[in-house]
This record gives C-alpha cells, structure tokens and sequence, in this order.
C-alpha cells in the first residue's frame, strides 16, 4: 500500500499498565517510522484521552504499541471494533486469551503442544500450605509470576522453600491469579510471527543469554549485558521445529498480524516448551521482533508498514475501513 491509502493513523502507546514506560518507547519507534514513510501518523495515549475521541477526530486506523492490560488484552480492540476502526494485531477473542497465561497453556494442552507443568493459585483461595506444598509437585527452582502481566514484571525465580511465600505474595499484588510454572534448565529462545492463517511465517530464531541467566526487566530494556543470538546458533534442524512449534501455538490461539513466542529448550531432552505468547510485542531499541524481522532483511521501517497493513476488524461493518 502507499503510505496515503492509509489514512489518518493513530499509535496507540502508553496506556495505564505496568507496562507503560515500555510502551512509551514501542510507539515513540514506531511513529518516528511510519511518519518517515510518509504515514500521516499520529500519537495517541488511551491514558490521556478518551478512547472516543479516536472516531471523533477521523482517525482510520490504529497501530497497537500498548502492552499488558487495557490494550493487549481485547479491551482496546472491543472498543476499536464497536467504532469500526481497523486495528494491527490479534483480535478480541485471542489477545483476552493470549495475555492469560494459564488459558494460553490450557489451550495449547488440548491441542497436545508441550508447554512445563504448572499450578494455579487464585488470590483468596490459597493458604500458606498450599504454597509450600507447590515445590513438591514442580520441583525447584520454580518460576512464580502473575497470570496476566508482560515484560516479566512480577516474575520470580524462586530457589528454595524459603522464597516461596514471598514470591507469590509479589505476583498477587499485581493479579489476582499466580501462575507457578516449572522451571525447564536449557536454552531461552524466542520466535516471532508476522502474518495470519496459512500466510503466517516464522521469523529466525533468537538465543537469549542473560547475566547468570536471569532474563528479567531490567536486563530486558535497561542494560546492555543480555546477549541475543541471531543466527541462534542452534542445530538447523532445530531452529525449524521451534518455527514450526510456534506457528502451530500461534495458529491455534486464532492469533494474526503479528506476535511473539518465548520457548525454552530442555539441556538434556532438547525438547521445546512453550512459555508464553505476545500479541502486541516490544517495538524499542531493545526489542526483539526488530531484531529478528532485520536478520530476515527486514527493516525496522519496513516492519512497521507490514504490521500497518495487516490492519482489520474481527468483524467488518459495510463501509469500513479495510
């Protein structure tokens, strides 16, 4: 398309999760992008203004960098859809379920895909026995971490029994279902996806090395010692299972435009494990999805326009934008 067939488009960024800041970043990128293309792009922060006012001042189009709650999770694209303005990314159905964790990997069961073994605990519903007991089922370390939050924001490697307690105390501060997962020692991979349906590619593989191979938020945006490995350095035939592993995870979730899967590899199985899929992935100069769409031959620029492209509605109105 030409950069005037777009429209009026708004960058959606910022927003009220915790993961704001990130956002601010993702869409500050990707504006600067799209205007260099010629986009007629505009900024807009659904934490400042009404989301209504995005119909009112004619905007056709909307490129989501929000991340976490309130704009990855089918409330901004519930209210895209009701004003008829076609949106990058997953649709209602499949973000709501894609930002939980627990109905992520409960879907991906049904379907038979490996993803660790985990225990749910809802805010209220458990007492300290039950806590302490969740290492006796999962083994240790054990990761503890909120069902609905992204960036690893509240996640928790926890060591021993003694951290246990303390660590689901954190996670519950910031939702009220805390996912105990357990831990799979190996490789960290990631693997973004563009496109939708049939049409969806898998993008290279990255290798994640993180200080003593803790990948949390600080290391994800703020520090420069996290090393990402594109080419992986996998064996080829690897590489392309976890591609075929996380279009298949992708696919089954109903998920389109774009997104991003985290895998870890077992070190002695070599077998992949699904983590968690995002449906409106990190755009900064940390980010991932960027990084590998380049070692594609894909442009930071030329990324944006494909994801702007892929702009829809779940359910098209005659007159619509397309």
């Amino acid at each position: 398309m030409k950069a005037s067939e777009f429209g009026k488009v708004a960058v959606l960024l910022g927003g009220r999760s915790a993961e704001r800041e990130v956002s601010l970043m993702s869409g500050r990128g990707v504006l600067e992008a799209l205007r260099h293309r010629g986009v007629d792009a505009h900024a807009f922060d659904p934490a400042e203004r009404d989301i209504s006012e995005l119909k009112r001042d004619g905007f056709q189009r909307c490129f989501i960098a929000l991340h976490g709650r309130f704009g990855e999770d089918g409330t901004v694209q519930g209210a895209l859809e009701l004003m008829g303005i076609p949106y990058t990314g997953s649709g209602v159905m499949a973000s709501s379920m894609s930002i939980d964790k627990v109905t992520t990997k409960r879907i991906w069961l049904a379907d038979g895909l490996p993803t660790p073994k985990y225990i749910l605990l809802r805010r209220g519903a458990f007492d300290r026995k039950q806590v302490m007991a969740v290492p006796d089922e999962l083994g240790l370390p054990v990761i503890v971490k909120p069902a609905r939050e992204g960036s690893s924001i509240g996640v928790v490697k926890v060591e021993g029994y003694s951290g246990m307690a303390g660590a689901v105390e954190q996670a519950a501060l910031l939702d009220a279902d805390v996912l105990c997962e357990q831990f799979i020692s190996g490789d960290e991979v990631t693997c973004p996806v563009l496109g939708t349906g049939d049409s969806a590619r898998a993008l290279p593989v990255i290798r994640i090395v993180a200080p003593e191979g803790n990948y949390d938020y600080q290391n994800k945006y703020f520090t420069d010692t996290t090393q990402y490995l594109v080419p992986c350095g996998l064996p080829a035939g690897e590489e392309k299972a976890i591609q075929a592993l996380v279009l298949q995870a992708y696919r089954v979730l109903g998920c389109r435009g774009w997104g991003r899967l985290d895998v870890m590899i077992d070190a002695k199985t070599r077998k992949p494990y699904l983590l968690e899929i995002n449906t409106s992935p990190g755009m900064t100069s940390h980010s991932l999805v960027p990084m590998s769409a380049r070692a594609a031959g894909i442009s930071y620029e030329d990324l944006c326009l494909e994801v702007l492209c892929g702009a829809r509605l779940d359910h098209p109105l005659e007159g619509d934008a397309a």
